[in-house]
């Protein structure tokens, strides 16, 4: 664990050129935190973003970890669980909006950051198409730092944590439409996959992003039929490459998608529709014409779906039929596993916290990882996201001049 933690240091040549006793005080100048961990009340989420193990190592490296009563019970972790493991529990959402960094899954309601102390750090998703003005002017007034996970970039300028995500949502895609598929009353009574001597289950994937990869490895070891859709050909490349197997794939030509469509007995929508069209690639013709008890599992609901038939449903009633073909359009797939999705987000948690802390804070940790810089939309009660301040009329700033004085 030494040698990871010195790995963080990263000393200009002009710090090299100190004496070694100033050089000493700058590589033990880290910072100790008080993190809270919250209970989400966002509707349906289930996870929590830090796991016992997590808190366990955090705790170990000098910080205090808080742990607002039954945050973890939705996800399979008791509190005795975060107790044994060295953290806080405290009964009121009160006391965990005093830490100085808060570490949770949804973005903040009102009530939540009414609830903040002034100049916090806060790590959650955005999600700011659905955000409206109070909300930026609410955290403002706070004067909060806020980051938006879903906004980080690691050096291959990917997004970590929603490519995390987006492989368990892939993978439970094709594991929800097995369970409909072989129900006998909605469903075909069929399962999914290849059994010796039967043909195998046919599989359209619409995308050929991360969660059509992932999609596409769970059905093949399955043994079922894959074919794969979009517009781009060098994603197309890019999923053949990864999965290491040559796959039916195709640009979206209506005619060729529709025949595709008609033999299908599972469809997965994981293409996001970049614009403000109301467009739909698959439309409710096409549904029409496919077979009876077949499933869609629209995995793009939240950014308006690729089916014409598609809209939201929940974990609750999280099917209806159309044409008696099955819909499954639940918008948070990945909490409908919130234990193995929990693991996924504290495990990039934990070791930010530990790099905050070998930086000497949030504000170096920016100055020297420009992906990191890319999540923070609130900077010191600055708004820092142009495309927000531009939608809301509000002040914008630039993070790179606010930062100037840590260089």
């Amino acid at each position: 664990m030494g040698s990871q933690k010195q790995s963080y240091i990263k000393l200009s040549s002009s710090e090299q050129l100190l004496p070694k006793e100033e050089l000493l005080m700058i590589k033990t100048d880290k910072q100790s935190f008080t993190i809270g961990v919250p209970k989400e009340t966002k509707f349906q989420e289930n996870r929590v973003s830090l796991v016992p193990s997590a808190v366990s190592l955090l705790v170990e490296n000098g910080h205090r970890i808080k742990v607002e009563r039954g945050a973890g019970i939705k996800a399979n972790f008791e509190d005795r669980d975060f107790a044994e493991s060295g953290a806080e529990l405290v009964d009121s959402a009160e006391e965990i909006y005093q830490s100085d960094i808060v570490i949770k899954i949804a973005p903040p309601s009102l009530d939540e950051i009414n609830m903040m102390k002034e100049r916090l750090v806060l790590i959650s998703a955005l999600h700011n198409r659905a955000q409206e003005r109070e909300y930026f002017k609410a955290l403002l007034r706070k004067k909060v730092t806020a980051l938006s996970y879903e906004h980080i970039r690691d050096k291959t300028n990917e997004h970590p944590i929603l490519h995390s995500i987006s492989e368990i949502v892939g993978s439970t895609s094709i594991l929800i439409a097995a369970e409909y598929l072989s129900n006998t009353s909605l469903g075909r009574g069929k399962m999914l996959g290849g059994f010796t001597g039967i043909n195998p289950s046919e599989v359209v994937i619409i995308g050929a992003g991360t969660v059509a990869e992932a999609a596409a490895k769970t059905a093949l070891g399955l043994g079922a039929m894959v074919k794969v859709f979009d517009n781009s050909i060098s994603k197309l490349r890019r999923l053949q490459n990864n999965i290491n197997n040559r796959i039916f794939s195709s640009i979206i030509q209506s005619d060729v998608l529709s025949n595709a469509l008609k033999s299908a007995d599972v469809v997965i929508g994981a293409m996001y529709i970049r614009n403000d069209n109301a467009y739909h690639i698959v439309s409710e013709e096409m549904v029409r014409n496919m077979k009876k008890g077949s499933v869609i599992v629209d995995v793009s609901i939240d950014r308006g779906g690729c089916f014409e038939t598609s809209r939201p449903t929940n974990h609750i009633h999280p099917i209806y039929q159309v044409h008696d073909v099955i819909h499954y359009c639940v918008p948070n797939i990945s909490s409908r596993t919130p234990h193995t999705s929990s693991y996924a987000l504290s495990n990039y948690f934990a070791p930010f916290v530990l790099q905050m802390s070998e930086h000497g804070g949030f504000s170096q940790l920016l100055v020297e990882d420009p992906g990191i810089r890319k999540g923070v939309y609130i900077y010191n009660g600055k708004l820092t996201f142009g495309r927000i301040a531009k939608k809301f009329k509000l002040d914008f700033q630039d993070l790179n001049l606010l930062l100037a004085a840590f260089r």
